[in-house]
């Protein structure tokens, strides 16, 4: 039996226009590929059967990277690269980690200054335009480790691996498409402020004019100001804007979701 030396990682759910693409971008690097699917209801399951995947279907959880921390156990290679499905690995950068993982042995101890994982930069697209500034370039994430020297901690759509031992980085970037359209994004960022929403109400935030004042108007201020400004999201042009405003937008949506649903209890 060959030994598996890279395990592609992903959790899946009603991703048929992105699956197919990120999918084909990894198959002369990838021994074998993990899906944990949160039950689809379009053809997602079909298009990662057509690459030969490993497809396990479970229910759609809130925190989605419980789902990806699953298909990480699921893994049995020496090395784990953990993929959105919206995320297309260039063939340059798939040479660079066949590479890396060639010349790295898994026995060797982080101690003797060999990564056991590596941040990888993002180049993303949004509105058609691939974003130069605003913080979103190079956007970088840790998606190449080792098995069983990363995990998630699943608290938080945003959170970042938890890696035991030196973290390297690849020169190449990877390609982040996740949104084909603007309704799309609507739709995702719907999905995360009620996310967010529900972090409030886990730290139960006091309903008054502190909180009124914080995430109506200082942090959506705030955060479009770091953006816009700060991080010089301006030189993208319109979409930098738009990508500004409703980054900001977004804290002010999870207070209002937050509002109704305390509200809504007390009726």
């Amino acid at each position: 039996m060959n030994k598996i030396k890279l395990s592609v990682a992903l959790a899946t759910y009603n991703e048929e226009k992105n699956l197919g693409n990120c999918l084909n971008s990894v198959k002369d690097i990838a021994d074998e590929v993990v899906i944990v699917d949160g039950n689809s209801t379009d053809n997602t399951k079909e298009i990662a059967e057509k690459f030969k995947a490993t497809v396990i279907v479970t229910d759609n959880k809130p925190i989605f990277h419980i789902n990806k921390q699953q298909a990480i156990d699921e893994c049995k290679g020496e090395w784990i690269l953990l993929l959105d499905a919206d995320e297309i690995i260039t063939p340059g950068l798939a040479k660079e980690i066949k590479e890396v993982i060639g010349k790295t042995d898994n026995r060797l101890p982080s101690a003797d200054n060999n990564p056991v994982a590596y941040w990888i930069n993002r180049k993303k697209m949004f509105l058609g335009r691939w974003m130069k500034k605003g913080g979103q370039y190079p956007d970088p994430v840790i998606r190449l480790f080792q098995k069983r020297r990363a995990s998630l901690a699943c608290k938080s759509v945003h959170e970042q691996l938890t890696v035991n031992g030196d973290i390297g980085n690849l020169s190449n970037p990877m390609i982040h498409i996740p949104t084909f359209d603007f309704s799309t994004y609507i739709l995702k960022d719907n999905r995360y402020s009620s996310l967010s929403a529900e972090e409030l109400r886990n730290k139960k935030i006091h309903l008054g004019f502190v909180s009124f004042t914080r995430y109506l108007f200082w942090e959506p201020f705030s955060v479009f100001f770091s953006i816009y400004i700060r991080h010089r999201g301006f030189v993208d042009g319109f979409p930098g804007f738009v990508f500004a405003f409703y980054s900001g937008l977004h804290r002010f949506t999870a207070y209002v979701k937050y509002w109704e649903s305390v509200n809504s209890k007390l009726d």
